[in-house]
Parts: structure tokens; C-alpha cells; sequence
């Protein structure tokens, strides 16, 4: 699946805590290891991407760093991703069920205080799927997601954890 990015694990990030109200908001980072037949693991290119950041020009840097935050994503350290849950976010229990998130429309979600889970297809690039996200606790949660397509198959596993009540300057993305 050569068109996976960045995307397909925010896709994810997104979707696991919906209808989980005893996750805590603030600022989660979120760790994904991602299998597609021909492609390097996610985490991988996400980890190459910020060494490649660290020698940009330290304008340019900034500049990329602040675009990111703008869309609710900022970089933590090894590859992971960090991103905003607000609040409202934790309340909506049930706003993936029928919803469409960028090229994405989830089906079959089902919440509990432990756990969610259900469908979602997408249609750029054209994919189906199933997701499943586990509540450890109000500061930790793991998921997965499993998607087909003609290109092939993906599979991402991630592992979030809560950092801190205070986003900073990564901004809610809009979903």
C-alpha cells in the first residue's frame, strides 16, 4: 500500500479513545509499528523523518514543527506522534459511529469503559478494515487496526500514553 502515511496511524490515534470517558485529556503520544508488505515500518520512517528535520536549517525546522502543531501533530522522540485530546473529545462516546474522518467512514463501533472497536472503510486509497483499542488505564491504551486493499494488506499496532494535561503548542486537530 504505497499511499499509507503519516495518515492511516493518525487515522488510528483518532479513533481509539472515542467513547473511552475515563481517558484522561491533554497531550497522548501515540507509538505505532505498522506492517505493509514492501513498505518500512511507520515508526522507522517516522524516526528518519526527524533526522532529517534535526539537519534542516533551523528556520525550516520551526517552520515544519509549527505546520505540524497546526494540524494537531507534533513529533516525539523515535518516531512517535503526539496529538491533542481535548476534553470534548473524551465526552463524545459515540462520535465515530456513521462519522467520516478525512477519507475514512467508521461503522459498527462499539464502546465500552475498556475498550472500543468496529469498521471503517476508506475510500483514498480504497481500503476496509477493522479496528480495536484496549483501556489499560486513564493514561495508557493500546489498538489495533487491520485494513485491506488491492494493493495488500496493513497492520498497525499502537501503544499511547498520556504526557501531560497542557497540549502546548500542538492545537486540537479538527476532528
Amino acid at each position: 500500500m504505497k499511499r499509507w502515511t503519516l495518515a492511516a496511524a493518525l487515522v488510528l490515534a483518532a479513533t481509539a479513545p472515542a467513547g473511552a470517558a475515563d481517558i484522561k485529556p491533554g497531550l497522548w503520544e501515540f507509538r505505532t509499528s505498522m506492517s505493509m508488505p514492501g513498505q518500512p515500518d511507520m515508526a522507522a520512517r517516522m524516526a528518519r523523518m526527524q533526522e532529517e528535520m534535526k539537519k534542516m536549517p533551523p528556520e525550516a525546522r520551526r517552520m515544519m514543527e509549527q505546520q505540524l502543531a497546526a494540524q494537531g501533530v507534533g513529533m516525539g522522540s523515535g518516531g512517535a506522534v503526539r496529538v491533542c485530546i481535548t476534553p470534548d473529545d473524551v465526552k463524545r462516546g459515540e462520535m465515530l459511529a456513521g462519522k467520516s474522518d478525512g477519507h475514512c467512514t467508521y461503522s459498527n463501533v462499539s464502546t465500552s469503559a475498556k475498550a472500543v472497536k468496529g469498521k471503517v472503510i476508506c475510500s483514498e486509497p480504497r481500503a476496509s478494515g477493522d479496528f480495536e483499542a484496549l483501556i489499560d488505564s486513564p493514561t495508557h491504551f493500546t489498538s489495533k487496526m487491520n485494513m485491506q486493499s488491492a494493493e495488500g494488506s496493513m497492520k498497525a499496532d499502537t501503544d499511547a500514553r498520556w504526557i501531560a494535561a497542557d497540549c502546548g503548542a500542538i492545537k486540537p486537530a479538527g476532528r
